[in-house]
This record gives C-alpha cells, sequence and structure tokens, in this order.
C-alpha cells in the first residue's frame, strides 16, 4: 500500500459517527450505567458500543419496560439520571409507561430513541412513530436530532434539565441517518447550558421565610408534611434538624418516606388514603402545616374542603406550578427545600413549648396504630411485612409495585434513612418494582435490596429474572402472593357489593419453579411458621432469591378513606 493510501485510510478510521459522537457526550456526562435493548434504529449506536472503550455499561434488559424502570430505581437511589436506550416504533412506544411514571414521580430520566431516518420521517416507515408527539405531554422535555452538529449540545442539555430544578424525564429521538453520519463535529464540552428560558429558582424570598418564621412564632400546631422534593434536594439533614430545633411532629407523604426517620419520636409515618390515624388527624388539627416538597396529590388529600381545615398553609416548593394547584396557599416559597430550611434554622423563630399538642398526637398514636389478625392457615400480609423489616435490621432499600403489598410496606417499614425507599406512586404501575430493584442493586451493590411485590405485578416484568441471574444480583424477591390483584378485588369487596369481576386469579404459576427455570433459587412460606427461618435463609443466602410467600386473600388495608371523604373519616382505624 502507498504512503497516500495509508494516509487515506488512517483519516478514515480516525473520523467518528454520530453514534461515536453520543457514545463520547455520555462518557463526558459522567454516565455510568446505560438500560437499553437494541433493534434496527439504534444498530448503529449499538455498533459503536461495540467498537468504543465506553466508561460506562451496558445492561440488557428483556424487555423496554424493564429498562426504564431499572433506570427509574437507579436514578431513585443515586439521585443522578438513569440512562435508557431503545429503537424506533415499538421499543419507544414500549418505554412511554415508564417515562410517565418518571414524570409523575420527579424522577431525573433521560432516554435516547432511535428514530427511522429524517428522509422517511412522516412516511409511516417501518417502525416509524411519532416520538415527539407521543412524549411531549409525558416528559420535562423532548429533542429531536435533525443536526448531527447539535448532538453534543442537545445530549448535554438534557441531562442538565433533567437533573436540575424540579427533577424529570428528557426524551432525545436520533434519527438513524444521523446515528450512521460520519461526523467532523468537534467534542466539545467546556461550554455551559444557556437556557434563558429555563432557570429554575433555588434560593426562596427572604421576605416569604420572614412570614413563615412569623407564623411557626404564633403557631400553637404546627406540622411539617415532608415529600420526595426533601429526597432530591438532599435536605433530609436539615429537615430533621429543623423539626427537633423547634419540636415539630413530621407526617410523610408516600413518596417522601426516608426523608425524616421514620422511627423517630417526632415522626407521625405516612398521611393520606392509607395513611395513619395520628397522622391524618394531625392534618386536620394543625393550625400551620409547613409543606416542604410534596404536591398535595389526591390521594394525600382526600376531599379538599376537608383538608388541614384549621390550617395556615405553608409551600415550600422548587416548581412554582404546584405552589396553589390543589390547596390554597397562605405563604408561598418557591425555592429549592435545602435552601429553604437553612434559611428557617437561621430565621428568628419565637420558640414555643408545643407539649400539648404533641402528648395529643401521641395519644393517637397509641391508640389507634396500625392493626391486623395473625393468620393460621396462611400468613399475614402485614406481619410478613414486619418479619421482613426484622430480618433485614430495617436497612435495606426496598422496592414495590402498586397496590396492597405497597401500602404494607409504607405502613409497617419504617425508613430511616434517605433514597431507601423506591415505588410508583402518581401514576401507580403494577410490573415497576422488580426491575426498579435490578436498578437500584446495580446501583448500591453492597446494599442489600428487597424487591416486595405482588404476584399480578411480577408476573408482568418476571423476564427480568434473566438479567438478576446474568449479573448475579443479589436481589431477595419477596412475593406477597393472594392469588388476586389485592387492591382491585378490596375497592370491589369495599364499593360493589363484593363482585370480584377478573380481580381473583383462577391458578398462578409454581413461583418457586419459575425462578428455577432461570437458574435463581426459589423458596416457598405457606405458613407463619414457616416464614422466620424462610426469611433468614434467603437473606443470608449470597444471590437472588425468589420468595413466594403464601397470604390471606381477603385481607384488606386500614386505614382506608373512601373517595370523596376527608382524610378524618377514616374506615376501619379500629378492628
Amino acid at each position: 500500500m502507498s504512503v497516500e493510501a495509508e494516509q487515506e485510510l488512517s483519516q478514515v478510521e480516525k473520523k467518528v459517527t454520530g453514534a461515536d459522537l453520543l457514545i463520547q457526550t455520555l462518557s463526558a456526562a459522567n454516565v455510568d450505567t446505560v438500560f437499553g435493548y437494541p433493534g434496527g434504529a439504534v444498530l448503529p449506536i449499538y455498533d459503536a458500543l461495540y467498537r468504543s472503550d465506553a466508561p460506562f455499561e451496558h445492561v440488557l434488559t428483556r424487555h423496554e419496560q424493564g429498562a426504564v424502570h431499572a433506570a427509574e430505581g437507579y436514578a431513585r437511589v443515586t439521585g443522578n439520571p438513569g440512562v435508557v436506550l431503545s429503537t424506533s416504533g415499538p421499543g419507544a412506544t414500549n418505554l412511554v409507561t415508564g417515562i410517565t411514571d418518571a414524570m409523575m414521580d420527579s424522577l431525573p430520566l433521560v432516554v435516547f430513541t432511535g428514530q427511522v431516518a429524517s428522509t422517511v420521517i412522516g412516511t409511516d416507515a417501518f417502525q416509524e412513530s411519532d416520538v415527539m408527539g407521543i412524549t411531549t405531554p409525558v416528559t420535562k422535555y423532548n429533542y429531536q436530532v435533525r443536526d448531527l452538529a447539535e448532538l453534543p449540545r442537545i445530549v448535554k442539555e438534557a441531562f442538565h434539565i433533567a437533573s436540575t430544578g424540579r427533577p424529570g424525564p428528557v426524551v432525545v429521538d436520533i434519527p438513524k441517518d444521523i446515528s450512521s453520519r460520519v461526523s467532523n463535529v468537534p467534542m466539545d464540552d467546556s461550554a455551559d447550558c444557556y437556557l434563558p428560558g429555563y432557570q429554575p429558582n433555588q434560593k426562596p424570598n427572604p421576605l416569604q421565610i420572614v412570614k413563615l418564621a412569623d407564623a411557626l412564632s404564633r403557631s400553637k400546631k404546627p406540622l411539617i408534611l415532608a415529600g420526595a422534593g426533601v429526597l432530591f434536594a438532599e435536605a433530609s439533614d436539615e429537615l430533621k434538624a429543623f423539626s427537633e430545633k423547634h419540636q415539630i411532629p413530621v407526617v410523610n407523604t408516600l413518596l417522601g418516606l426516608g426523608s425524616f426517620p421514620g422511627t423517630h419520636a417526632l415522626s407521625l409515618g405516612m398521611g393520606g388514603m392509607h395513611g395513619s390515624y395520628a397522622a391524618n388527624m394531625g392534618i386536620v388539627e394543625c393550625d400551620l402545616l409547613i409543606n416542604v416538597g410534596a404536591r398535595f396529590d389526591d390521594r394525600l388529600t382526600g376531599s379538599l374542603k376537608h383538608f388541614a381545615p384549621n390550617a395556615n398553609v405553608a409551600h415550600i416548593d422548587i416548581d412554582p406550578a404546584e405552589i396553589g394547584k390543589n390547596v390554597e396557599t397562605e405563604i408561598p416559597v418557591v425555592a429549592d427545600a435545602k435552601e429553604a430550611l437553612q434559611a428557617l434554622l437561621k430565621a428568628d423563630i419565637e420558640e414555643n413549648v408545643y407539649d400539648k399538642w404533641l402528648e395529643n398526637l401521641h395519644e393517637w398514636q397509641n391508640d389507634y396504630p396500625f392493626w391486623y389478625d395473625r393468620s393460621e392457615k396462611f400468613i399475614s400480609p402485614q406481619w410478613l411485612i414486619k418479619q421482613v423489616y426484622r430480618e433485614s435490621d430495617g436497612k435495606a432499600i426496598v422496592t414495590t409495585d402498586v397496590g396492597q403489598h405497597q401500602m404494607w410496606a409504607a405502613q409497617l417499614y419504617p425508613f430511616d434513612k434517605p433514597n431507601r425507599w423506591v415505588t410508583s406512586g402518581g401514576l401507580g404501575t403494577m410490573g415497576f418494582g422488580f426491575p426498579a430493584a435490578v436498578g437500584a442493586q446495580l446501583a448500591a451493590s453492597d446494599e442489600l435490596v428487597v424487591a416486595v411485590v405482588g404476584d399480578g405485578g411480577f408476573q408482568m416484568t418476571a423476564q427480568e429474572l434473566s438479567v438478576v441471574k446474568e449479573r448475579e444480583l443479589s436481589v431477595k424477591v419477596v412475593i406477597v402472593n393472594n392469588q388476586s390483584l389485592g387492591m382491585v378485588r378490596q375497592w370491589q369487596e369495599s364499593f360493589y357489593e363484593k363482585r370480584y369481576s377478573e380481580s381473583i386469579f383462577p391458578e398462578n404459576p409454581d413461583f418457586v419453579k419459575l425462578a428455577e427455570c432461570y437458574g435463581i433459587r426459589g423458596m416457598k412460606a405457606e405458613k407463619e411458621a414457616e416464614l422466620p427461618d424462610v426469611l433468614a435463609e434467603a437473606f443470608a443466602y449470597d444471590g437472588p432469591v425468589v420468595i413466594d410467600c403464601r397470604v390471606v386473600q381477603a385481607e384488606c388495608v386500614y386505614p382506608m378513606i373512601a373517595p370523596g371523604k376527608g382524610i378524618h373519616e377514616m374506615i376501619g382505624v379500629t378492628r
């Protein structure tokens, strides 16, 4: 070969494609894990992965829904954006549930979808879907790359938008001709993102802090409502310090569990539809409600006319759209929760004594605890959660789907540390819990991760057992097996005169054999006498385990607030 030919070949080899450029931008963004599933429109990207020495790992899930839920679990535990890669058409549309779930629960995701070549977009080409149109209502922002030169900027902006302000999912749609095109675009990671129309406010208005301090100085029955915004702001220490300094009791939302220690003397537990009696009555009776990072959703508030009827409401939230959206707010504080709590800790607040208020709340806690009956034939599901808590020493990362098992875990597994509770709140997604546990375990390899799932939800994403076996992830899967769609069955019992329409499974698979066919250890507990030894053996085992726990089918989650009722109108408070 001539010298000229060798030089020409050398120049060709130095050229990079759009896919290579994407790998470089992900590396520059310090990505360490990508969850994905290949297909035609992303073959250039997967080829670039094969050829690259990228510092991040690609996790091949067995379904795109598994990929996006795993990315959510990763994001919840680490606080960093979960990254997803899928092909066009059905690959992209299979992600929509997880994207929506992340949007509802404010989880940072950056989702890369392949797209048909830009020359045939809009022609109903093979595996084409309108990703921009489909995802616009369920993303914080979305992009379609039409110019390769814009790819580095778009990727950098996507990570910035997903992880700042109120976190959320961002979709980047990449046509195949863009990812396969030879690039002469220099990789420049030096420029900061400049988005004039996107400037989240971090610091609170000092006048609003003064108003809140004055309101607290006058209050006789203050209460803090702590949501997931505390976790996203990494403000758990500030929340605890503020609560302890002024002896203000704390109620958590479902997604805010762990932002304040669940075993703390000032913790009232979770409020809302299946919250504790003390938490809900505290909201009803308080005269100042300080909401830190919660969005006042309907499962928390119940009937709005009965929600905090005696209280001045202060709402600290980084998203101004949430303040006053559902509950009238007297003291709005648009800010990052950490910044606002730090300002409050420095504020001049008159010290009050709330002994009588705290005494009343503690009486409610003692008089109306969560209750349940033990079973001789099967396992009480509430007792099961208590045993999981005991065996894990209260230190596990716990993931769930949606339903009865989710509520029992929220009620009876108190979290003392942040980012150890991974659940689907706003969307309530069946099939979320198990793949979320995969992402959580990959994010925290040295931690005990327990997926508490229903028998219905587990069957929606059980194929991710392949990933658990492939990577020998030590996830412990606890199936709360009542052979039914438990919460659906409970609502049919309570509000549809026991017409159990399609909520009872005639037969479930043998979950032990299902686990074993994936090469994973399976165990079963059918009675309470068996459960402690089964859990002890499973949790001591160095590897993944699926534990089929046969629980009482007719058990209901109490307390419960019926639709349209106030949070003080709880049923099932006592036996």
